[in-house]
Protein backbone atom coordinates (compact mmCIF):
# COMPACT_ATOMS: atom_id res chain seq x y z
CA UNK A 1 0.00 0.00 0.00
CA UNK A 2 1.54 3.62 -1.21
CA UNK A 3 0.88 6.18 1.12
CA UNK A 4 0.82 9.93 0.34
CA UNK A 5 0.49 12.69 3.06
CA UNK A 6 0.04 14.92 -0.13
CA UNK A 7 -1.90 15.50 -3.29
CA UNK A 8 1.00 16.73 -5.29
CA UNK A 9 3.00 13.45 -4.34
CA UNK A 10 0.45 11.28 -5.93
CA UNK A 11 1.85 11.13 -9.32
CA UNK A 12 -0.25 8.52 -11.52
CA UNK A 13 -2.81 6.22 -10.44
CA UNK A 14 -3.87 3.99 -12.88
CA UNK A 15 -8.07 4.12 -13.55
CA UNK A 16 -8.45 5.40 -9.58
CA UNK A 17 -11.46 3.89 -8.40
CA UNK A 18 -11.59 6.07 -4.77
CA UNK A 19 -13.71 6.65 -1.67
CA UNK A 20 -13.73 9.03 1.08
CA UNK A 21 -13.92 9.20 4.60
CA UNK A 22 -12.59 9.06 8.18
CA UNK A 23 -12.72 5.24 8.32
CA UNK A 24 -12.67 5.32 11.93
CA UNK A 25 -12.50 1.75 13.08
CA UNK A 26 -12.44 0.75 9.33
CA UNK A 27 -15.88 -1.08 10.74
CA UNK A 28 -17.73 -3.99 8.79
CA UNK A 29 -19.04 -1.20 6.79
CA UNK A 30 -16.05 0.23 6.01
CA UNK A 31 -15.08 -2.84 4.66
CA UNK A 32 -17.69 -3.27 2.23
CA UNK A 33 -16.97 -0.29 0.84
CA UNK A 34 -12.93 -1.53 0.72
CA UNK A 35 -13.90 -4.72 -1.16
CA UNK A 36 -16.65 -3.16 -3.29
CA UNK A 37 -13.50 -0.75 -4.30
CA UNK A 38 -11.28 -4.11 -5.13
CA UNK A 39 -13.81 -5.85 -6.94
CA UNK A 40 -14.39 -2.64 -9.43
CA UNK A 41 -10.25 -1.85 -9.91
CA UNK A 42 -10.01 -5.76 -10.74
CA UNK A 43 -12.93 -4.89 -13.44
CA UNK A 44 -11.15 -2.32 -14.96
CA UNK A 45 -7.21 -2.94 -14.42
CA UNK A 46 -7.27 -0.08 -11.81
CA UNK A 47 -6.21 0.68 -8.47
CA UNK A 48 -8.14 1.55 -5.00
CA UNK A 49 -7.83 4.90 -3.38
CA UNK A 50 -9.15 5.97 -0.34
CA UNK A 51 -8.97 9.67 0.75
CA UNK A 52 -9.08 10.41 4.70
CA UNK A 53 -8.42 12.97 6.98
CA UNK A 54 -6.13 13.96 10.39
CA UNK A 55 -7.02 15.11 12.65
CA UNK A 56 -10.66 13.79 12.56
CA UNK A 57 -12.40 16.87 11.04
CA UNK A 58 -14.68 17.11 14.21
CA UNK A 59 -11.36 18.38 16.20
CA UNK A 60 -10.85 20.43 13.93
CA UNK A 61 -14.92 21.67 13.42
CA UNK A 62 -15.61 21.66 17.04
CA UNK A 63 -12.85 21.90 19.43
CA UNK A 64 -14.92 22.91 22.18
CA UNK A 65 -17.69 20.76 21.64
CA UNK A 66 -18.43 17.29 20.00
CA UNK A 67 -14.99 17.20 19.32
CA UNK A 68 -13.09 17.97 22.28
CA UNK A 69 -14.06 14.72 23.95
CA UNK A 70 -14.02 12.60 20.83
CA UNK A 71 -12.25 9.42 21.01
CA UNK A 72 -11.21 7.71 18.30
CA UNK A 73 -11.09 3.54 17.85
CA UNK A 74 -7.91 3.52 15.90
CA UNK A 75 -4.53 5.39 16.08
CA UNK A 76 -3.10 6.73 12.67
CA UNK A 77 -0.81 3.53 12.85
CA UNK A 78 -3.29 1.04 13.75
CA UNK A 79 -5.75 2.36 10.76
CA UNK A 80 -2.78 2.23 8.41
CA UNK A 81 -2.21 -1.47 9.20
CA UNK A 82 -6.05 -1.88 9.24
CA UNK A 83 -6.51 -0.61 5.48
CA UNK A 84 -3.20 -2.47 4.23
CA UNK A 85 -4.53 -5.71 5.32
CA UNK A 86 -7.80 -5.01 3.94
CA UNK A 87 -5.58 -4.81 -0.01
CA UNK A 88 -6.31 -1.18 -0.05
CA UNK A 89 -3.46 0.33 -2.85
CA UNK A 90 -3.52 4.08 -1.94
CA UNK A 91 -4.13 6.29 0.54
CA UNK A 92 -4.16 9.66 0.57
CA UNK A 93 -3.61 11.43 4.24
CA UNK A 94 -5.25 14.76 4.24
CA UNK A 95 -4.12 17.19 7.12
CA UNK A 96 -7.72 18.20 7.66
CA UNK A 97 -7.52 21.96 8.15
CA UNK A 98 -10.32 24.96 8.74
CA UNK A 99 -9.52 26.33 5.51
CA UNK A 100 -9.63 23.03 3.45
CA UNK A 101 -13.03 22.77 5.24
CA UNK A 102 -14.27 25.27 3.38
CA UNK A 103 -13.59 23.73 0.16
CA UNK A 104 -17.33 23.41 -1.73
CA UNK A 105 -18.27 19.85 -3.09
CA UNK A 106 -17.95 20.85 -6.59
CA UNK A 107 -14.42 22.12 -6.12
CA UNK A 108 -13.56 18.91 -4.07
CA UNK A 109 -14.59 16.72 -6.76
CA UNK A 110 -13.56 18.71 -9.96
CA UNK A 111 -10.06 20.16 -8.53
CA UNK A 112 -9.64 16.90 -6.42
CA UNK A 113 -11.15 13.81 -7.58
CA UNK A 114 -10.74 14.37 -10.97
CA UNK A 115 -7.65 17.16 -11.45
CA UNK A 116 -5.41 15.15 -9.09
CA UNK A 117 -6.63 11.68 -9.01
CA UNK A 118 -8.50 11.08 -11.80
CA UNK A 119 -10.87 9.33 -10.45
CA UNK A 120 -12.85 6.75 -13.09
CA UNK A 121 -15.38 5.83 -10.57
CA UNK A 122 -16.41 7.19 -7.05
CA UNK A 123 -18.01 4.78 -4.33
CA UNK A 124 -19.57 6.41 -1.25
CA UNK A 125 -20.88 4.96 2.09
CA UNK A 126 -24.60 5.11 2.88
CA UNK A 127 -25.60 8.75 3.42
CA UNK A 128 -22.32 10.14 3.25
CA UNK A 129 -21.38 14.01 2.98
CA UNK A 130 -18.54 15.84 1.79
CA UNK A 131 -17.52 19.16 1.28
CA UNK A 132 -18.16 22.77 3.09
CA UNK A 133 -21.30 22.21 5.47
CA UNK A 134 -21.05 18.69 4.68
CA UNK A 135 -23.13 20.04 0.85
CA UNK A 136 -22.31 17.26 -1.08
CA UNK A 137 -24.21 13.78 -0.86
CA UNK A 138 -24.81 11.08 -3.60
CA UNK A 139 -27.30 12.53 -6.10
CA UNK A 140 -24.55 15.63 -6.24
CA UNK A 141 -22.09 13.14 -7.11
CA UNK A 142 -24.22 11.72 -9.38
CA UNK A 143 -25.20 14.73 -11.58
CA UNK A 144 -21.34 15.71 -11.34
CA UNK A 145 -20.56 12.52 -13.05
CA UNK A 146 -22.57 12.41 -15.67
CA UNK A 147 -21.28 16.21 -16.27
CA UNK A 148 -17.53 15.33 -15.87
CA UNK A 149 -18.09 11.81 -17.28
CA UNK A 150 -17.38 9.68 -13.77
CA UNK A 151 -19.33 6.41 -12.24
CA UNK A 152 -20.39 6.81 -8.51
CA UNK A 153 -21.89 4.13 -6.29
CA UNK A 154 -23.78 4.17 -3.32
CA UNK A 155 -23.19 1.46 -0.60
CA UNK A 156 -26.55 0.63 1.32
CA UNK A 157 -26.07 0.78 4.94
CA UNK A 158 -24.76 -2.38 7.20
CA UNK A 159 -26.69 -4.02 9.98
CA UNK A 160 -25.64 -6.14 12.42
CA UNK A 161 -28.49 -8.05 14.29
CA UNK A 162 -30.81 -5.26 12.94
CA UNK A 163 -28.92 -2.95 13.85
CA UNK A 164 -27.02 -0.09 11.90
CA UNK A 165 -23.40 -0.35 12.18
CA UNK A 166 -21.03 2.97 12.73
CA UNK A 167 -18.15 4.57 14.07
CA UNK A 168 -20.39 6.43 17.25
CA UNK A 169 -21.48 3.10 18.33
CA UNK A 170 -18.58 0.99 18.02
CA UNK A 171 -17.12 4.03 20.14
CA UNK A 172 -19.56 3.75 22.86
CA UNK A 173 -19.62 0.21 23.25
CA UNK A 174 -16.07 0.04 24.05
CA UNK A 175 -16.52 2.90 26.36
CA UNK A 176 -18.79 0.52 28.11
CA UNK A 177 -16.34 -1.92 28.49
CA UNK A 178 -18.83 -3.93 25.77
CA UNK A 179 -15.60 -5.85 23.82
CA UNK A 180 -17.93 -8.30 21.80
CA UNK A 181 -20.40 -6.15 20.34
CA UNK A 182 -17.41 -3.85 19.43
CA UNK A 183 -15.52 -6.84 17.76
CA UNK A 184 -18.87 -7.69 15.73
CA UNK A 185 -19.24 -4.54 14.28
CA UNK A 186 -15.74 -4.70 13.35
CA UNK A 187 -15.92 -7.60 11.90
CA UNK A 188 -12.47 -7.78 14.12
CA UNK A 189 -10.59 -7.58 17.33
CA UNK A 190 -10.19 -3.82 18.59
CA UNK A 191 -6.91 -3.49 19.28
CA UNK A 192 -3.84 -1.69 20.87
CA UNK A 193 -0.70 -1.09 19.38
CA UNK A 194 1.71 0.40 20.83
CA UNK A 195 5.48 0.79 22.19
CA UNK A 196 6.51 -1.77 25.22
CA UNK A 197 8.11 0.65 28.10
CA UNK A 198 11.02 0.01 30.92
CA UNK A 199 8.33 1.05 33.05
CA UNK A 200 7.81 -1.15 36.66
CA UNK A 201 4.79 -3.27 36.66
CA UNK A 202 2.75 -3.32 39.58
CA UNK A 203 2.37 -7.00 38.88
CA UNK A 204 5.59 -8.05 38.39
CA UNK A 205 6.13 -7.88 42.46
CA UNK A 206 3.50 -10.31 43.16
CA UNK A 207 4.60 -13.08 40.25
CA UNK A 208 3.19 -12.20 37.54
CA UNK A 209 5.84 -11.06 35.02
CA UNK A 210 4.00 -8.37 32.47
CA UNK A 211 4.90 -5.60 30.07
CA UNK A 212 3.48 -1.99 29.83
CA UNK A 213 2.26 -0.82 26.99
CA UNK A 214 2.74 3.13 26.05
CA UNK A 215 -0.09 4.67 24.51
CA UNK A 216 0.84 7.03 21.60
CA UNK A 217 -2.22 9.20 20.79
CA UNK A 218 -4.02 10.99 23.36
CA UNK A 219 -7.27 10.80 21.67
CA UNK A 220 -7.34 7.17 21.32
CA UNK A 221 -10.03 5.40 22.91
CA UNK A 222 -9.36 3.31 25.80
CA UNK A 223 -11.61 0.70 27.04
CA UNK A 224 -13.09 1.62 31.04
CA UNK A 225 -11.12 0.42 33.63
CA UNK A 226 -10.61 -3.57 34.58
CA UNK A 227 -8.99 -6.87 33.27
CA UNK A 228 -9.47 -7.85 29.73
CA UNK A 229 -8.93 -11.06 27.83
CA UNK A 230 -6.52 -10.14 25.01
CA UNK A 231 -3.80 -12.15 22.41
CA UNK A 232 -0.50 -9.90 22.31
CA UNK A 233 1.03 -10.54 19.04
CA UNK A 234 4.72 -10.20 18.60
CA UNK A 235 5.83 -10.16 14.74
CA UNK A 236 2.56 -12.05 13.98
CA UNK A 237 3.08 -14.84 16.84
CA UNK A 238 0.39 -14.43 19.11
CA UNK A 239 0.18 -15.15 22.65
CA UNK A 240 -2.68 -15.33 24.94
CA UNK A 241 -2.64 -13.15 28.08
CA UNK A 242 -4.79 -10.54 30.31
CA UNK A 243 -4.39 -7.15 30.20
CA UNK A 244 -5.30 -4.53 32.97
CA UNK A 245 -6.63 -1.04 32.08
CA UNK A 246 -6.28 2.03 34.15
CA UNK A 247 -6.97 5.58 33.69
CA UNK A 248 -5.36 8.46 34.89
CA UNK A 249 -6.20 11.47 33.56
CA UNK A 250 -8.58 12.71 30.44
CA UNK A 251 -5.96 12.53 28.22
CA UNK A 252 -5.05 8.52 26.94
CA UNK A 253 -1.63 8.85 27.35
CA UNK A 254 -1.68 8.77 30.45
CA UNK A 255 -3.80 5.50 30.99
CA UNK A 256 -1.74 2.46 32.71
CA UNK A 257 -2.32 -0.74 30.14
CA UNK A 258 -0.35 -3.30 31.57
CA UNK A 259 -0.45 -7.37 29.96
CA UNK A 260 0.54 -10.72 31.08
CA UNK A 261 0.86 -13.82 28.64
CA UNK A 262 -0.38 -16.38 29.81
CA UNK A 263 1.77 -19.28 27.65
CA UNK A 264 5.29 -17.78 27.97
CA UNK A 265 5.01 -15.06 30.75
CA UNK A 266 8.94 -13.90 29.25
CA UNK A 267 8.56 -13.76 25.75
CA UNK A 268 9.22 -10.22 24.00
CA UNK A 269 9.98 -9.67 20.25
CA UNK A 270 11.22 -5.76 20.06
CA UNK A 271 9.84 -2.48 21.46
CA UNK A 272 6.69 -2.93 19.75
CA UNK A 273 3.28 -4.88 20.37
CA UNK A 274 -0.54 -5.23 19.21
CA UNK A 275 -2.89 -6.43 21.51
CA UNK A 276 -6.48 -8.10 20.46
CA UNK A 277 -9.18 -7.72 22.77
CA UNK A 278 -11.54 -10.53 23.23
CA UNK A 279 -13.78 -9.71 26.21
CA UNK A 280 -13.95 -7.73 29.70
CA UNK A 281 -13.44 -9.87 32.28
CA UNK A 282 -14.23 -7.92 35.35
CA UNK A 283 -14.39 -4.04 36.46
CA UNK A 284 -11.09 -3.42 38.83
CA UNK A 285 -11.64 -4.45 41.82
CA UNK A 286 -10.33 -2.94 45.43
CA UNK A 287 -7.60 -5.19 46.72
CA UNK A 288 -6.18 -4.97 50.55
CA UNK A 289 -3.55 -6.83 50.32
CA UNK A 290 -0.89 -7.88 47.29
CA UNK A 291 -1.77 -11.33 48.69
CA UNK A 292 -5.51 -10.99 47.65
CA UNK A 293 -4.37 -9.14 44.36
CA UNK A 294 -2.00 -12.43 43.69
CA UNK A 295 -5.38 -14.88 44.13
CA UNK A 296 -7.85 -12.93 42.02
CA UNK A 297 -5.15 -12.68 39.12
CA UNK A 298 -5.09 -16.46 39.15
CA UNK A 299 -9.04 -16.61 39.45
CA UNK A 300 -8.43 -14.24 36.41
CA UNK A 301 -6.18 -16.16 34.35
CA UNK A 302 -8.37 -19.60 34.55
CA UNK A 303 -11.59 -17.91 33.16
CA UNK A 304 -9.29 -16.42 30.38
CA UNK A 305 -7.85 -19.84 29.76
CA UNK A 306 -11.27 -21.01 29.27
CA UNK A 307 -12.29 -18.29 27.01
CA UNK A 308 -9.46 -18.27 24.64
CA UNK A 309 -8.02 -21.79 23.27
Amino acid sequence: MKIFNDFDQVGSIRNAVVTTGSFDGVHIGHKVILRRLKKLAEETGGETVLITFDPHPRKVLYPETSGKELYLINSQREKIELLRKAGLDNLIIVKFTLEFSRTTSVDFVRCILLNKIHAKKIVIGFNHHFGHNREGDYEKLHHLGQQYGFEVEEIPEQDIQHEAVSSTKIRKALLEGNIQKANAYLDHHYIIMGLITNSKPVLQEIGFPSFTLRIEEESKLIPPDGVYAITAYYDEIPYRGMCFIKKRGASSIDALVEYYLLDNPEASAGNTVTLFFHKRIREEKPLETAEDLRKQLLLDKEQINELIF
